[in-house]
């Protein structure tokens, strides 16, 4: 009979520059050096370092598959399952609704999934499918930035200019 090891969802949340794509990479390379077999994803929107690979504003990297959807995430990823044992997705808030069931079917599968990603907007109301995945995974990171006025944590995402537009995907200069 062959056992079937328990699955586990881990929440990387923030605001911009709080270092969640960092610590995605950290947890994605330590489970390579206790080689586990690992995959990681991000959606194709997020193109402002590296188009096959994740990376944070430190400049850290991590190859990554870059998808439109949940569903083609599951297309990749399904074929290859048997493979994989831990499934990295930065930049989560971008993914459709989805993302919460397929991560739900990983852990069933016996998966350890680690998602980064916004869970608030710019206008602090609640960003795609983390609020979801907050309230069901096995562990959260709340992650703060550091305020470049004052100092103090910074538990938002605070928006330069006059842009209202929800998705705009930016780095220094914008946020």
């Amino acid at each position: 009979m062959t056992k079937l090891t328990p699955g586990r969802i881990e929440v990387i949340s923030g605001p911009m520059f709080s270092g969640k794509s960092e610590e995605l990479i950290r947890r994605l390379k330590r489970a390579r050096i206790a080689r586990q077999r690992v995959a990681c994803y991000k959606p194709d929107i997020d193109l402002r370092y590296h188009r096959t690979s994740i990376a944070s504003h430190s400049a850290q990297t991590h190859e990554a598959i870059t998808v439109a959807t949940t569903e083609e995430l599951k297309a990749d990823l399904f074929p290859r399952l048997h493979e994989i044992e831990v499934i990295g997705i930065d930049e989560a808030q971008f993914f459709d609704p989805a993302l919460v069931p397929l991560t739900v079917e990983l852990v069933h599968l016996g998966k350890r999934i680690i998602l980064a990603g916004l869970d608030t907007t710019f206008a602090a109301e609640p960003f795609g499918p983390i609020p979801a995945l907050l309230a069901i995974s096995d562990e959260v990171t709340k992650l703060s930035a550091v305020c470049m006025v004052c100092g103090a944590p910074a538990i938002h995402t605070q928006r330069l200019g006059q842009s209202q537009e929800l998705v705009l995907v930016g780095a220094t200069g914008l946020y």
